[in-house]
């Protein structure tokens, strides 16, 4: 294919990625091309002019990080992984021979099987450092990557080996700035004097109903100026070595994070669509699309074109300065591991997910305890007992840490703040979106996070969460005042629907210990996944702390139900399911009815997600088919439970929103009694035996 004469190579690759966007949302009939197109100048500046990143190795723990915020926009991306030669990366993080997105999967752009869908997926596409399309999450995610860096950089580095020096970039669109998300990173990441971070503004003045003007007129530097970020404005998108000097002037800048304000023109070069809504979500049309590529001097009727000497001019780039980067750090490692042994075993373990040998040796062991401890207050004490065993292990509260007992009090643990870096608490401030976005971001840096937060204030967090379950990150939440424990704070602090809220998200571990002990071993599930978050609901109030001299050993939450106290002789007639703060109930509703003659069996069931990937078998020896007698017992929505309990069954929850008296007294109001249960349970067992009647009487 033949182009003017005075082409540049650099013009020429751009107008490639545009090219590229074009084709494959024209193919797909679906996608996003005006933001692509708007920015392919400076995804070419960044990718192919200034990032650290070595196509052939995309999960060199020395590189830079690229995020896509606004995702609707991964044809860019598809593009300059694509262009940049990016290899493939196994869930063993071992790089294998094929491209990570080829040409082909471009030409399949949305559709299935094709690595390059419609916003980037972590773990699906290499070279993708977080799952984005939700506006915000990206550049929250980002926050959490450059805490991380300053972390393991405080942690590792040495004055002669600089083992973690590498910069977080975040493209983001007007919608992510919109997000309160993303406000409530900024706020916390200019706090923390992130001079790591860069955020590079697709300000295009577009959304989907129109022009940003219809609500969204604020004043953006000045927001981000009172924020305590360095703001620098590229007025021309085009203009590529702007562009470059502005990427300079962010990485010579100390003490403040970075946002380029890039004012870019959406749909860039299409004569009808540019700088209107139209090219935001939907596909140019074939006769606009050929309009377009004449503009740029492309050949109107080629198809998914890369012309000669743009790979190659891509590999001469970010492939050779990758390259040579990465070379100089693994010799660089390699001495650093001749003289730091154990630090630099701590950094391969990190990088394959693996905790220190006898990570779990000193958690506690409570004593039986008829008053007992708060499921909080054991948390606390596990949440120490870890992070001494595990250095990168570490997390922090959103304001709460004193009443969530999150906070780390061993010699050493400090406060992550800008003067102290190395620092295990974190203070996320009253943020728990940003704060779930963090700990996601400082996730994918492998480090083992945590954040907490009151359990209702869960909803707040929901958007986060759900990408850690998406992206198959080891997260850890740890949400206290499980239930109505908080009593007089009423029903606008007492969860009802979040536990099954919850656990409807897939691949997420919801464990709801009932003990002190159950507590301890909750922590052991949680801590031995490496591509499975985990979220821990603990009680405000006090719960006795079983005696396992005469319950099974609180190991059964490795199962997610087990059978903790039997009927006499193991042959049950009726079965009392419970998790958390009501397991006590159950067991002092059993006495009652063992002593009224009636063979119970509690089972303890922490975690639903646990105990569905169990065998069958354990499963039916836990919860035998033939024994339809039973009663669940949860302070919250009864939605759920009765894939347990069955049509025969009871569920004992909530079937209202609660509200504001002492505990006790709402126990009383709601039926959480012991004397309830025991009703309950006799009136499932009266009704079994009428219904048995019936079918005796009907089959003679």
């Amino acid at each position: 294919m033949a182009f003017p004469h005075d082409t540049d190579i650099a013009t020429l690759c751009i107008n490639t990625i545009r090219t590229l966007t074009i084709d494959a949302v024209q193919a797909a009939n679906s996608g996003h091309p005006g933001a692509p197109m708007g920015l392919a100048p400076a995804g070419y500046a960044l990718w192919n002019r200034v990032l650290r990143f070595d196509p052939a190795d995309p999960v060199w723990p020395g590189r830079d990080r690229f995020v896509l915020s606004n995702g609707h926009a991964s044809m860019l991306l598809w593009s300059l992984l694509h262009l940049s030669g990016v290899r493939a990366v196994n869930p063993d993080y071992e790089v294998i021979g094929r491209l990570a997105v080829t040409l082909d999967d471009i030409r399949r752009f949305r559709q299935p099987g094709s690595h390059a869908p419609g916003h980037p997926e972590y773990h699906l596409v290499s070279g993708v450092e977080a799952t984005t399309g939700p506006l915000g999450q990206g550049i929250a995610t980002s926050v959490g990557m450059a805490i991380a860096q300053k972390w393991l950089a405080a942690r590792y580095n040495v004055p002669e080996f600089a083992v973690f020096d590498y910069d977080v970039y975040a493209m983001c669109g007007d919608g992510c700035l919109m997000e309160g998300v993303g406000a409530e990173a900024a706020s916390l990441a200019g706090h923390l004097a992130l001079d790591n971070l860069c955020w590079i503004w697709d300000n295009n003045h577009i959304t989907i109903e129109g022009s940003t003007r219809i609500a969204f007129t604020e004043d953006v530097v000045a927001r981000f100026l009172a924020y305590q970020w360095n703001v620098l404005t590229v007025g021309d998108a085009n203009d590529v070595g702007r562009i470059e000097h502005a990427l300079g002037q962010f990485r010579a800048t100390k003490g403040r994070p970075t946002l380029i304000v890039l004012d870019t023109h959406i749909g860039y070069g299409s004569p009808h669509r540019q700088d209107t809504a139209a090219a935001h979500g939907e596909p140019l049309g074939a006769d606009e699309a050929k309009l377009t590529k004449r503009a740029y001097g492309w050949p109107e009727d080629a198809q998914f074109l890369v012309p000669e000497g743009v790979r190659e001019h891509f590999a001469a780039g970010i492939g050779a300065r990758g390259a040579q980067a990465r070379a100089d750090w693994n010799a660089r490692f390699a001495a650093y591991r001749a003289q730091h042994p154990a630090r630099a075993d701590e950094i391969e373990r990190m990088q394959r997910r693996d905790l220190p040998d006898h990570w779990d040796r000193g958690l506690p062991v409570f004593p039986a305890d008829a008053t007992g401890i708060a499921g909080r207050d054991a948390s606390g004490q596990v949440l120490n007992a870890l992070a001494q065993s595990i250095p990168w292990f570490m997390g922090g509260s959103a304001d709460l840490g004193p009443s969530n007992k999150t906070t780390l009090k061993f010699d050493g643990a400090g406060d992550f703040q800008p003067g102290t870096p190395s620092g295990r608490n974190f203070h996320f401030g009253i943020r728990e979106h940003a704060m779930a976005a963090v700990v996601n971001g400082m996730a994918l840096s492998k480090l083992r996070p945590f954040g907490a937060t009151f359990f209702i204030f869960s909803d707040y967090a929901r958007g986060a969460i759900r990408l850690s379950a998406l992206m198959e990150l080891p997260t850890l939440m740890v949400f206290t005042h499980d239930a109505m424990g908080d009593g007089e704070d009423g029903p606008t602090h007492q969860p009802i629907e979040q536990l099954a809220s919850l656990r409807a998200i897939p691949g997420m571990t919801l464990l709801r210990p009932g003990d002190a002990n159950e507590v301890t071993e909750a922590y052991r599930c949680a801590l031995q996944a490496k591509h499975r978050p985990a979220i821990l609901v603990l009680s405000r109030q006090p719960l006795p702390t079983l005696d396992r001299t005469r319950y099974a050993p609180a190991s059964g939450v490795a199962q997610g139900a087990y059978v903790l106290a039997d009927a006499p002789g193991g042959d049950p007639e009726l079965i009392l399911i419970a998790s958390g703060s009501e397991l006590s109930l159950a067991v002092a509703a059993h006495g009652a009815l063992v002593a009224q003659g009636v063979r119970s069996r509690v089972v303890s069931m922490p975690s639903w997600d646990l105990f569905e990937r169990q065998p069958q078998a354990y499963r039916d020896r836990v919860l035998p088919p033939a024994v339809t007698a039973r009663v669940a017992i949860e302070q919250a929505s009864t939605f759920g439970w009765e894939r347990y309990v069955g049509t025969r069954g009871a569920v004992i929850g909530m079937h209202t929103f609660g509200a504001s008296a002492p505990l006790k007294a709402l126990q009383q109001e709601f039926g959480f009694e012991p004397a309830h249960v025991v009703a309950v349970a006799t009136e499932v067992l009266a009704a079994q035996a009428r219904h048995a009647a019936r079918t005796t009487t009907a089959s003679t």
